[in-house]
């Protein structure tokens, strides 16, 4: 086996045939990490988000903070009960994009696949900034290092989604369940030190001095309510991804996923809100600059909210505190993982539409779709390179693919009922549909109205990026289709259509000097018995053509020699006007080149050979009317290499 194949099998494992994909289908109790978890985790930073907005008004701005995270649970409810209904409708998967494609048309249903594609994108480096940045609270080195971190766990994560879903989820639970365990455990620990025990707790940054960049009122703090609300709704992100991967469900798929999906909002915003409470019981401060956190020590980074809150309710105890950073931290990289199963899946029902390269359709040995899975790490690494691996930053071009996908998905479910209802139905059955349109039509209204915030309020803060990447994406997706359906065009054949066979066959060998692999295409030309038979040398080097010309008499090749000039010593250039030549005189001729070629058992052994032959065989594809054949020889490294126990 070649070391390239032993390399891929420990890290990937091994194939799996097609009639194990059933094998790969997940449990709700697997389901819930894998496809919830970027939701789960965003629990991590949303509410930092919204105290990090609010601290730009000083520390008073930080009363508004409950309706904020009221507004947050309200939205992010209504979302849930919306997508019950789609998983419902549209249990074979594609989410959002077969939604909106089939309701509202395909070029609305591409247009949802830009904005999706980029925020998974997305969920891959602000899920893998924001670990490495609550790794960083308790580990300096991990700080100062925060790229490279960043990076290494998207490789790490990418090669478990290469193994497959179902062997990946399993990974993915414990991490996973930890995380959710720590923090109920967190809140739990302290209302019952608070209400029991009458404990008072503090976060270390509570004594700090908040100062303020501006002073906000009337529009203006109504606008930095808005836009703390905006980030807040970064909770949302990975609802979707469930929709998206209902195929992936065992069955019953549609009421497995629903059950899911109700399973995440009862835990996430139990997490959100707990955490948004001790936050603001705790007095914790956080600034988008931390030069304005007056008592922050010199050379410390400032510790993110989650930690500090442990900090608080654990009374500076290192080990709770250490486990709840490492189980964000971990559910935090492992929160991609969402974007990891949605992104490749999505990837492939675009391409199978013929709206992305079809190689993204295909699942690979471990029957998942490794293609798509290698191009979303590498544009999140991409991302975490330019960005540094800065939350704040990457936060400002998130959720707004989201709330795109949400706010069309809404729309195309209220036609989709519409379309239903008009249907032959009995009464029970239209009540249902009309309770379903009615849920879908208050979700379409509340992302809409999100939606219009999220543009208003982070446009100028990076947003822009996003708002005019998904047009071209969705520009790039279309001119790929348009080239699909021209080479389909192209190549339909119609029933009156008839083959015809060319007038002769004229076939060449290229020959540069008379050893074995020359013979063999020889042989091997002679043998498939053409109308013209013709050997063909460049002269490159005349001394070289002379002793060929010889040798050729010698053995009484019973094949013409033909020999062209090459003044200029090219070998490419000479042969392609022969053949140009040939063609023009004979259009309907059919001319095959027989181009001897090495089978090496090494890669380096391909740079010492066969690069005249690339180069000549590249350039005669494009020649119409021509064949390439290669006749292979066998060096004995390839023969040895074939032997090699696997």
């Amino acid at each position: 086996m070649p070391v390239s194949d032993v390399i891929k099998r420990l890290f990937v494992g091994r194939a799996l045939t097609n009639e194990r994909l059933g094998e790969t289908l997940l449990p709700k109790r697997i389901a819930l990490p894998v496809f919830a978890s970027d939701a789960l985790s965003s629990n991590a930073y949303a509410t930092q988000e919204i105290l990090l907005v609010l601290s730009l008004g000083g520390f008073s701005l930080y009363q508004y903070g409950p309706w904020v995270a009221a507004a947050v649970v309200l939205v992010f409810f209504t979302v849930i009960a919306s997508y019950r209904q789609t998983v419902h409708a549209y249990p074979n998967g594609g989410g959002d994009y077969e939604v909106v494609a089939h309701n509202l048309g395909p070029n609305w249903g591409v247009f949802v696949g830009s904005a999706l594609l980029i925020d998974y994108v997305l969920t891959v480096a602000v899920s893998i900034s924001a670990a490495v940045a609550n790794l960083g609270s308790i580990m300096p080195f991990v700080e100062e290092h925060s790229v490279w971190f960043a990076v290494g766990l998207i490789v790490l994560v990418m090669l478990l989604n290469l193994r497959g879903v179902k062997e990946s989820g399993a990974f993915f639970a414990i991490p996973v369940y930890l995380f959710v365990a720590s923090i109920f455990a967190m809140i739990g620990w302290a209302a019952i030190e608070m209400f029991i025990f009458g404990e008072t707790l503090t976060a270390e940054s509570a004594g700090w001095e908040l100062v303020a960049q501006d002073s906000f009122a009337g529009l203006a703090l109504a606008f930095l309510v808005a836009r703390a609300f905006s980030s807040g709704t970064t909770a949302l992100t990975g609802i979707e991804a469930v929709a998206n991967g209902v195929p992936s469900f065992r069955k019953p798929k549609s009421r497995n996923a629903a059950t899911t999906l109700a399973l995440l909002g009862l835990i996430s915003m139990s997490m959100f809100a707990g955490i948004t409470w001790l936050a603001l019981r705790t007095g914790v401060q956080i600034a988008e600059n931390p030069a304005n956190l007056v008592g922050l020590p010199d050379g410390q980074a400032q510790k993110t909210v989650i930690v500090q809150i442990a900090d608080a309710v654990f009374h500076r105890s290192a080990l709770p505190v250490l486990v709840i950073a490492v189980a964000t931290a971990v559910i935090l990289a492992l929160a991609a993982n969402t974007a990891f199963n949605g992104f490749p899946v999505l990837g492939s029902v675009l391409a199978r539409d013929g709206y992305l390269p079809r190689q993204l359709h295909t699942r690979g040995d471990r029957l998942a779709f490794s293609n798509g899975i290698l191009v979303l790490s590498g544009l999140a690494i991409l991302l975490v390179v330019v960005y540094q691996a800065d939350v704040s930053g990457l936060i400002q071009l998130y959720i707004i693919g989201v709330f795109v996908s949400f706010t069309l998905s809404q729309v195309g479910m209220v036609r989709h009922w519409t379309s239903a209802l008009r249907g032959d139905v009995d009464t029970a059955e239209a009540r249902r549909m009309k309770r379903s349109r009615a849920v879908n039509a208050i979700g379409l209204m509340m992302t809409g109205s999100v939606l219009i915030i999220v543009l208003a309020t982070k446009f100028t803060k990076g947003a822009w990026i996003v708002v005019v990447a998904m047009p071209l994406i969705y520009l790039l997706m279309k001119a790929i289709h348009g080239h699909y359906e021209r080479v389909r065009t192209e190549l339909m054949t119609f029933g009156d259509v008839k083959v015809t066979l060319p007038a002769r066959v004229h076939v060449i060998v290229l020959v540069s000097k008379l050893h074995k692999p020359a013979m063999r295409a020889l042989a091997y030309a002679r043998a498939s018995r053409p109308t013209v038979l013709e050997a063909v040398s460049v002269d490159v080097d005349h001394e070289d053509t002379l002793a060929l010309q010889r040798e050729w008499e010698r053995q009484q090749i019973p094949v013409r020699l033909k020999i062209l000039a090459s003044p200029y010593r090219e070998i490419t250039r000479p042969v392609l006007d022969y053949v140009r030549e040939l063609r023009k005189e004979n259009p309907q001729d059919l001319v095959t080149i027989f181009i001897p070629e090495y089978v090496v058992g090494h890669w380096w052994e391909q740079l010492l050979h066969n690069q005249s032959a690339l180069r000549l065989k590249s350039r005669l594809l494009f020649v119409p009317g021509v064949m390439v054949t290669s006749v292979p020889w066998q060096l004995d490294s390839s023969v040895r290499s074939s032997h090699d126990p696997e």
